[in-house]
């Protein structure tokens, strides 16, 4: 399932129940490698918070900034429970778009 290219609201977390991350981009794949990098000097970086744990993939860019925005309201719990509905284990969901797992350093702990 191709991913490059297509508005998407994702969610990134330094480890389950950790720091997390609201984001918005057209191409996932690339800015989770930029997020992984630390190509850009940035909350994800300073705070390592890597770990996609949500992403949702929407038809315009409109659609995901108002998604994002949405979020970013929301209480910390809505935010806990959202991610633990689609992904109960909190597993980085980059993996399966073709990323390496983390390093040991940001492996999970639990809440």
């Amino acid at each position: 399932m191709p991913f490059e290219k297509q508005p998407c609201v994702y969610i990134l977390a330094s480890k389950p129940f950790g720091t997390l991350y609201i984001g918005v981009t057209s191409d996932l794949v690339a800015r989770l490698w930029q997020h992984r990098e630390g190509a850009i000097e940035s909350f994800t970086k300073r705070y390592a918070v890597h770990r996609l744990v949500h992403f949702e993939m929407v038809d315009t860019m409109e659609t995901a900034i108002r998604r994002e925005k949405q979020l970013k309201n929301w209480h910390r719990d809505w935010k806990l429970n959202l991610i633990t509905r689609g992904n109960p284990d909190w597993c980085d969901l980059a993996i399966d778009l073709g990323f390496e797992p983390l390093g040991s350093r940001e492996t999970p702990t639990g809440p």
